[in-house]
């Protein structure tokens, strides 16, 4: 495998990807941060170049110094050729197999490679999948050119007027606020979690409004894979219509030519009218995680 530091070849790596959304679209969207800061200081391995068939995104090795946390080991891939993928993984400097890690992607079709390999190298394995959440015109925005420099530099949606007579202010989320989102986050509610959102808010685009106390009531966050997560409203203050509040960020978004997707687990069926609310729409591909265990 390649690894791609030049910042032409990554650019031009990020067109090509865009030619294969939706199943590209985790890389895809790693891709884009990697463009952008790469403020989770992810690499990427191709395994030809400029013609290649499998791209996969990890972590730096300097990040992967946990070898028990999952917010952190991740891969992410994509390939053109999924049934060759056995012999990408079996080279033993793209995955650190004596870690707990996941492997993500948007191809079905990966999964009997990674299962393979996995139990040739004695790792217990899991498997989730789940519905991916796109824009009508995402294949349409990809084509436009990225804005760049880094979030932090951007600039961020502006206040909002009052709502039901409430005092409400649309903002970014604060790293102050990092606690509470962590709490409220089912996949969350531990350290590695917190520091995993602290990252996420301090350096990714996120939305929340603010009550009269200056404490969120409603927020979503972006991971470096580009995937919205973490959405959450506090319960006294659901089926208020504060939709328009995601569907907002999602417009500011779009301008910014910041690619975002959702992805929701299998059988978790409450949030689909919501999302088609906001005018997203079910992708021809769905989500899949494979979580890996070293058996020692």
């Amino acid at each position: 495998m390649l690894l791609l530091h030049d910042s032409l070849k990554l650019l031009t790596l990020y067109k090509s990807l865009a030619r294969n959304i939706p199943e590209s679209l985790k890389v895809y969207g790693s891709v884009y941060h990697i463009n952008h800061g790469n403020p989770f200081n992810l690499e990427v391995l191709v395994d030809s170049w400029p013609e290649y068939q499998t791209v996969i995104v990890r972590p730096q090795k300097q990040e992967m110094i946990d070898d028990k946390d999952l917010y952190i080991n991740r891969y992410s891939i994509f390939s053109k050729e999924p049934q060759k993928l056995q012999d990408v993984l079996k080279n033993c400097g793209v995955i650190n197999w004596k870690q707990t890690f996941q492997i993500r992607g948007f191809q079905e079709s990966l999964g009997e490679e990674i299962k393979t390999v996995g139990f040739s190298k004695s790792m217990r394995m899991e498997h989730a999948n789940g519905i991916v959440y796109v824009t009508e015109d995402m294949k349409l925005n990809a084509a436009s050119e990225s804005k760049p420099g880094n979030w932090s530099e951007a600039h961020h949606p502006d206040h909002v007027p009052q709502s039901e007579g409430l005092n409400l202010k649309f903002s970014q989320l604060n790293v102050s606020h990092s606690g509470l989102v962590n709490d409220c986050w089912n996949l969350g509610l531990n350290e590695r979690s917190l520091h995993y959102i602290q990252r996420c808010i301090q350096t990714l685009p996120s939305y929340s409004m603010l009550g009269t106390e200056g404490t969120p009531i409603t927020w979503c966050t972006m991971n470096p894979t580009s995937e919205l997560m973490v959405g959450y409203t506090l319960e006294k203050y659901r089926n208020k219509g504060f939709i328009h509040m995601m569907m907002r960020y999602m417009t500011y978004l779009r301008q910014e030519n910041i690619p975002f997707y959702l992805c929701v687990l299998a059988g978790n069926e409450k949030p689909h009218r919501l999302l088609m609310q906001c005018g997203l729409s079910v992708a021809s591909c769905t989500w899949h995680q494979w979580t890996c265990y070293p058996q020692k």
